[in-house]
C-alpha cells in the first residue's frame, strides 16, 4: 500500500471517530411540556390569601345564666335538638320549694279575697236597708252614716284583698323565673357540637374578661357559609352578589357555586405583612351543603369579569414581560411578546401576539429551555403521539 493510501485511509478513520464524536457529544432536544392556544372562557379572579373556613349562620357557645350543680343533664355531643328544648338542668330544689311556697300564698290571698268580698256585699246589703229605714224615720241619720261607712270599709278591704291575689301572682311569676334560670335551653334548632361538664360538677357563667369553656356549644348546621380572607389589595373589585365558587379540600374535585353576601367594613392586620378583608361567600344551593361540616377548610374563588368564546393561552406559559415560548419551525423554540387580556391562574385572554392551534411551552423551568433550542414535545403516558 503507497502512502497515499495510507493518507486516505487515516483520513477515513479520523472523519469516522469525528463523526461519531459529533453524533454522542450533539446538543440533544430538550423535552418540552406543551400547551395549546384555542378558544374557551377567560375570568379574572380572586381568591383567598389563607385557607377558607366552613361557617354556620347560627353558632351559640350556652351556660346558664346563673351558676349552680349540673342535676340534669339531657344531651350529648352529636345530639340535634329543637328550639327550646332543654339541655341541661341545675339543682334548683330551693327555687321550686319558693314556687310552692308563692303558690300557697296565692291561695291564701283568693280565701282572704273571698272573705273581703262577702263581707263587703252583706255590709253594702245593711247599708241599702239602712236607708230604708232612715227614709221611713225608724233610725237616726248616725246610724246610716255608721252603716254606709262600714260598707264602703268592708269593699275597700274587697279590693286589697284583690290587690294581694295579683301580688301573689307576681311572686309565683318572680320564682318561676329564677326556677327557669336553672335551665338551660336551645335559642334554635341544630347540633350540639360539645358539651362541657358532667352530671354533678358545678358550672358557672363566664365572668366579664375572662372567657371559659362553654356548657354546651350549639350549631345551627341548616344554613352554612365560607369566611374567606381576601387580600386587601383584591378587596376593592369584590362587590356584593358577585358569582364565586368553594372548593373544600375534604372534596377534592368538587366546586360549589356561591356568590358573595358579606364584605367586611374594615382590614384584619393579624399578620402585618399580609393585611386582609374577610369576605363571606354563601352557596347558592343550600341543599348541597348536607354532606358539609362546620370547620372544614375551603378556598374561595370570586369571579371579577369573565369573557367567553376568547382566544387563550395557559397561564403557567407567560414569563415576565408577557413573554411566550412558540414552539415553531424546524421544532425550535421560539420567543414572542403577546398581548394580553383578562386572566386568572389557568387562562390568560391572547388579544395578539399568538394564533389559534399554536403551541407554547409549559415547561419553562426545564434547563435548556430557551430561545432557538431545538425542541420535542414530551410524550406522557397515555397520549398520543404527535
Amino acid at each position: 500500500m503507497g502512502r497515499l493510501q495510507r493518507w486516505a485511509v487515516a483520513l477515513v478513520v479520523i472523519g469516522a471517530i469525528g463523526a461519531v464524536a459529533w453524533y454522542f457529544t450533539r446538543p440533544r432536544p430538550v423535552e418540552v411540556v406543551l400547551g395549546q392556544v384555542d378558544r374557551g372562557l377567560v375570568e379574572r379572579t380572586v381568591s383567598n390569601t389563607r385557607a377558607a373556613t366552613v361557617t354556620a349562620c347560627r353558632r351559640a357557645k350556652l351556660a346558664p345564666p346563673t351558676g349552680g350543680q349540673i342535676a340534669r343533664l339531657l344531651v350529648r355531643e352529636g345530639d340535634r335538638v329543637k328550639q327550646g328544648e332543654v339541655l341541661l338542668e341545675l339543682w334548683s330544689e330551693d327555687l321550686r320549694a319558693q314556687v310552692r311556697l308563692a303558690q300557697d300564698q296565692l291561695n291564701a290571698a283568693r280565701a282572704r279575697a273571698d272573705q273581703a268580698c262577702l263581707a263587703a256585699d252583706l255590709a253594702e246589703r245593711e247599708a241599702s236597708r239602712a236607708r230604708q229605714l232612715r227614709d221611713e224615720r225608724f233610725i237616726s241619720a248616725e246610724a246610716l252614716d255608721k252603716a254606709v261607712s262600714q260598707a264602703k270599709s268592708q269593699r275597700a278591704a274587697c279590693s286589697a284583698a284583690r290587690a294581694d291575689i295579683e301580688q301573689a301572682k307576681s311572686g309565683i311569676a318572680v320564682a318561676q323565673a329564677s326556677l327557669s334560670r336553672q335551665q338551660l335551653r336551645a335559642p334554635f334548632a341544630g347540633v350540639v357540637a360539645e358539651v362541657t361538664g358532667e352530671l354533678g360538677e358545678f358550672t358557672t357563667p363566664s365572668p366579664p374578661g375572662i372567657p371559659t369553656p362553654p356548657a354546651v356549644d350549639l350549631i345551627d348546621d341548616s344554613c352554612l357559609y365560607v369566611t374567606a380572607p381576601i387580600d386587601e389589595v383584591d378587596a376593592p373589585a369584590i362587590r356584593l352578589q358577585m358569582p364565586a365558587r368553594i372548593s373544600v379540600d375534604a372534596f377534592p374535585g368538587r366546586r360549589f357555586d356561591a356568590h358573595v353576601r358579606r364584605i367586611a367594613p374594615y382590614v384584619l392586620d393579624i399578620e402585618k405583612q399580609a393585611r386582609t378583608v374577610d369576605v363571606e361567600v354563601e352557596f347558592n344551593d343550600p341543599r348541597q351543603t348536607g354532606t358539609l361540616l362546620v370547620g372544614y377548610s375551603a378556598d374561595v374563588e370570586i369571579v371579577l369579569d369573565s369573557k367567553s368564546g376568547v382566544l387563550r393561552v395557559p397561564t403557567a406559559a407567560i414569563q415576565e414581560g408577557a413573554r411566550v415560548l412558540v414552539f415553531g419551525a424546524e421544532d425550535r423554540l421560539e420567543q414572542r411578546t403577546i398581548e394580553t387580556g383578562l386572566s386568572n391562574w389557568e387562562y390568560t385572554e391572547v388579544i395578539n401576539g399568538l394564533g389559534e392551534g399554536d403551541r407554547v411551552v409549559l415547561s419553562l423551568e426545564r434547563p435548556g429551555v430557551i430561545t432557538g433550542a431545538k425542541a420535542v414535545p414530551e410524550q406522557r403516558a397515555g397520549a398520543p403521539a404527535h
